[in-house]
């Protein structure tokens, strides 16, 4: 019960800058999941791509993750509302020219790669403003709820997005259904302009070092800060450990497990179910049990439910059992995902959102290619499973780095003292 005349914290709702932000996303990643189905069918049903220009067109997909860091730098040097409109821009006028390439008859697979090097690039440029911009439009106590907020939307947006494009590649073929991430684009840009925030950078252009400066400056901060450089390595860490794994996940299922492809996407979906409560919950669990638990469990579940996989065999009640194991894992990964998430939020420099985040990109995303050739090379050595055993091993080891960490006895989220942002890019 209330004291009388205590006012109500203002939820997180309440802030029309986060709506548009949180609507924005929602649009741009439904119509990404569809371009997801869309774009490998027209690549290999109507282009008839061999394996190698297949392959070509994923690495070039993943190839602008390393330029992360540049990203980051963009974001802290200048606004990022704008940053965000012309990156959302730039993907739909990319995506525009499939379907216009298609009806003159003149699509190739080259053409694919080119936009798939755009849509790479513009996101990166998108996820660096967008995920440092939320501290500058809610509160520190808000980041928890907000980042929940976009959590459970991407992962409700994601199912949605998918199951839409392999409804329309079947209605109007993936050619026509590519335009559906186009307007979802085109609408994301139009929420971002009515969005009003206000926005500070660190200087004028004239009194800043270079890029290559910023960057520089900007590894140095997260190397310097230890809760930030704490959660960034135990994040490769994991990414590292679980790419492994992955690389062979679904081809363990299918083929030594037996699983068909109908249990397949069950097991995919009622994961995918987990994460979307765990977003949903995990406010309320970091609140209970505080912080720094709410993230080091959500490590330490990820190669417990590994088990399961390890000691299954063929059958119904085996593929419940990775059903159930997934959807655990799934939940924390998100309860700990957001909560690390608005833990590196509130304490880094408002200076260096930018930078800081795009360093975990850059580092979550560049170990996944290093952990794909280290589980060929291990397949080879060994076998399918030790390979997952291996990588299933690999991401007990954050849990340790947390466990020794003073994350461990974090409770709530430290909120930063409101002090000047540092000027030129240099570490305070």
């Amino acid at each position: 019960m209330s004291v009388a005349g205590e006012k109500a914290k203002p939820s997180v709702w309440s802030r029309q800058a986060f709506r548009f932000l949180l609507g924005s996303e929602a649009v741009t990643l439904s119509g990404s999941a569809v371009s997801v189905v869309a774009l490998p069918a027209l690549a290999v049903l109507e282009l008839r791509a061999s394996t190698s220009e297949v392959a070509v067109l994923a690495f070039l997909g993943s190839l602008p993750n390393a330029v992360a860091l540049w990203a980051g730098a963009l974001s802290d040097r200048h606004p990022k509302k704008p940053q965000l409109i012309i990156s959302d821009l730039a993907a739909a006028g990319a995506l525009m020219t499939i379907p216009a390439a298609s009806v003159a008859g003149v699509l190739t697979v080259w053409q694919l790669c080119a936009v798939a090097v755009v849509l790479g690039a513009a996101k990166v440029v998108h996820d660096a403003a967008a995920i440092s911009l939320l501290p500058a439009i809610v509160d520190p106590d808000q980041l928890q709820d907000a980042n929940a907020r976009l959590g459970a939307a991407s992962s409700v947006a994601d199912s949605a997005g998918t199951n839409a494009g392999a409804a329309l590649v079947g209605a109007v073929g993936p050619a026509r259904s590519v335009l559906a991430d186009a307007v979802s684009f085109l609408l994301s840009a139009v929420l971002l302009w009515r969005m009003h925030v206000p926005e500070s950078t660190t200087g004028r252009e004239a009194d800043r070092p270079g890029l290559v400066r910023d960057i520089a400056d900007g590894v140095r901060y997260v190397a310097r800060q230890p809760t930030i450089r704490t959660v960034i390595t135990a994040l490769a860490t994991l990414s590292f450990g679980l790419a492994i794994m992955n690389t062979y996940w679904a081809y363990y299922l299918l083929d030594r497990l037996g699983a068909s492809p109908a249990a397949f996407g069950v097991i995919m979906g009622v994961g995918g179910a987990g994460g979307v409560a765990g977003a949903l919950l995990a406010p309320r669990i970091a609140a209970r049990i505080g912080i720094g638990p709410a993230i080091i469990i959500g490590f330490a579940v990820s190669p417990l439910a590994q088990g399961p996989l390890l000691l299954a065999g063929p059958g119904l009640r085996w593929q419940i059992i990775l059903t159930t194991a997934l959807a655990v894992q799934l939940f924390w990964a998100t309860v700990s995902g957001t909560s690390q998430r608005s833990l590196r939020q509130a304490v880094c420099d408002p200076a260096f959102q930018g930078r800081m985040q795009s360093a975990s990109t850059t580092l979550t995303a560049g170990a996944r290619p290093l952990a794909a050739a280290t589980a060929g090379g291990l397949v080879l050595a060994l076998d399918v499973r030790a390979t997952l055993a291996a990588g299933a091993l690999i991401q007990a080891v954050p849990v340790i780095l947390l466990l020794a960490s003073p994350i461990r006895t974090l409770r709530t989220i430290p909120i930063r003292p409101a002090v000047p942002s540092a000027r030129k890019g240099a570490p305070s």
